[in-house]
């Protein structure tokens, strides 16, 4: 199902929630590209989703056009390596400086009413 989202995901803000310690943090996030059933996120501002991703994996998307989704998965950084090399080659980070990137592989996509 995430293939048919594709288009909708990559011209779409998202809302990504994360925890620490039962501690939900949420932030937007714009730049997404979708690879197969897997979500590829550009940190450049992100301090405590980093943190809370490294302590605990498991994420929620929520985006919405005319219909709304929530996508669960689990997510790993990455601050160096090919992933890293993937961002920084996105013409959307062209005047940012990545500093990691967000892999995450959906497991549940849910539509919201």
């Amino acid at each position: 199902m995430i293939s048919k989202l594709k288009k909708q995901i990559e011209r779409s803000v998202l809302a990504l929630a994360t925890s620490k310690n039962n501690k939900p943090h949420q932030i937007a996030v714009a730049c997404v590209k979708v690879l197969g059933n897997n979500l590829i996120i550009t940190d450049n501002f992100m301090k405590d989703t980093k943190k809370n991703i490294k302590s605990n994996g498991n994420i929620s998307l929520i985006f919405w056009t005319n219909k709304g989704y929530e996508l669960k998965g689990n997510a790993k950084y990455y601050s160096s390596g090919k992933w890293l090399n993937f961002v920084k080659n996105l013409k959307e980070n062209k005047s940012y400086k990545p500093k990691g990137a967000i892999i995450i592989k959906i497991n549940k996509i849910k539509k919201l009413k």
